[in-house]
């Protein structure tokens, strides 16, 4: 496996671990890694459940728009992206996002395309988008409002503000709240709660329940990009990365 994922397996479950501390960005690559060993481990008769952790400091904070492909073509970077990450929905076994440090823009919309998500009160959920100056990614359309709410989704979306982990728990962003230093632990401890249960009917459970999440999340993914397409040439757009890549309030003027 890459260097920037490392997969396991033990007791039926099994830990994709995103490596590329402190921040976890993605890419494309990184992206379609964790996409293809989650499809692979749906094939293993040795995992009923998967814990998608990361090592460092924070959980992911999305793409990096300082460098690498998305600084060449951030449309065609997008698009990429966003291709190989639908197919994350197609998973079937159930998946523990465990987030410590910050979950931000697409790093959120990673942590929510879960099944459940572990926090501890340091852990920040952030859906930064409105402050970069563009329209929000990774199915966070479809995703966040079926988790919390359209009204809290709306929030948190159009003000961009730091969910905590209490609070993430309370909306029901998060489901467990872990001791300070506990997210991977106890993240366990609900893989292995899941992993007891008969493994045929757990994916059946789940099948059901998500329906047709996989559908809605590539409409949702489509006209994400596309709004995205347009917004990233306007000016606001440009000021409001900038701003972030130099760690300052932006100054948006509607341009």
């Amino acid at each position: 496996m890459n260097s920037d994922l490392s997969v396991s397996v033990k007791n039926h479950v099994a830990v994709l671990e995103m490596r590329r501390p402190p921040a976890n960005h993605f890419d494309e690559a990184l992206i379609g890694r964790i996409v293809d060993a989650a499809l692979a481990l749906d094939d293993d008769p040795a995992c009923r459940v998967i814990i998608l952790a990361s090592e460092g400091r924070h959980f992911c904070a999305g793409a990096d728009f300082s460098g690498g492909e998305f600084a060449l073509d951030q449309a065609a970077a997008a698009e990429r992206l966003y291709r190989r990450a639908a197919r994350l929905f197609d998973v079937r076994t159930p998946m523990i996002a465990a987030v410590q440090g910050t979950a931000v823009g697409g790093g959120l919309g990673l942590a929510c395309a879960a099944d459940f998500r572990i926090a501890e009160p340091a852990s920040r959920f952030v859906a930064n988008f409105a402050k970069l100056g563009f329209h929000q990614g990774f199915a966070l359309s479809v995703t966040l409002p079926d988790l919390i709410g359209r009204q809290a989704a709306t929030g948190m979306l159009l003000t961009g503000r730091r969910v905590g982990g209490e609070e993430a728990v309370r909306l029901g962003l998060a489901d467990r709240l872990a001791e300070p230093g506990g997210v991977r632990e106890a993240a366990w401890e609900l893989a292995r709660e899941i992993a007891a249960s008969a493994p045929l009917a757990v994916r059946s459970m789940r099948a059901t329940l998500r329906a047709d999440l996989a559908a809605r999340v590539r409409q949702a993914l489509d006209h994400e990009l596309a709004e995205q397409m347009v917004l990233w040439q306007t000016r606001d757009s440009a000021e409001g990365i900038e701003a972030s890549l130099q760690r300052r309030t932006p100054v948006f003027r509607g341009e």
